[in-house]
């Protein structure tokens, strides 16, 4: 696996509002078509599993779809990227259960419209977070990366002493 490098001079990372019509065009792609397969999965098995198992495979999609083409980093993402969109993935997890398990609390047989419903908006809210995540911190190149790296520590001097300039003598004689 190729480690990301930073972005070539003719694809320089994108602004802002770019990245985002990016962010949500390939996440919000992926997430109309988690949405469409979480609950046709649910069919064979819990529908918390389900869920899992969709925005794990999403995630790894989105990762790498993020990293060529909406934060342009110019290459693959690495581990740490994928463990990194793995936190907030995990936290865009929790709120989609959150919010279809509130559902299923309130109303015990709600039709599928409203489940869909429910777990789009869920996922655009949770969406709009980790693109803050990911554009900030996840994949974050230049001056946005230079920035949090501490100044590097100056180099203690080196004083010669008695002990030094005894040994000096007697190596070279």
């Amino acid at each position: 696996m190729k480690p990301p490098t930073s972005p070539t001079p003719d694809r320089a990372t994108p602004g802002p509002l770019a990245a985002f019509a990016r962010f949500v065009a390939f996440g919000g792609g992926t997430g109309v078509l988690s949405g469409l397969a979480v609950p046709l999965l649910a069919a064979l098995m819990p529908w918390a599993l389900s869920n899992a198992l969709i925005t794990i495979a999403s995630t790894v999609l989105c990762t790498e779809l993020h990293a060529r083409y909406t934060f342009r980093t110019g290459g693959r993402a690495g581990r740490r990227e994928h463990w990194q969109a793995a936190g907030s993935a995990a936290a865009a997890y929790a709120t989609t259960s959150m919010a279809v398990f509130a559902l299923h609390a309130i109303q015990s047989a709600p039709s599928m419209l409203t489940e869909q419903l429910v777990y789009l908006s869920a996922s655009g809210l949770a969406g709009t977070g980790r693109f803050v995540i990911l554009r900030l911190f996840v994949f974050a190149t230049g001056t946005a990366r230079e920035t949090t790296k501490p100044a590097p520590l100056p180099r203690p001097r080196r004083t010669p002493t008695a002990a030094t300039g005894l040994t000096a003598v007697l190596s070279t004689g």
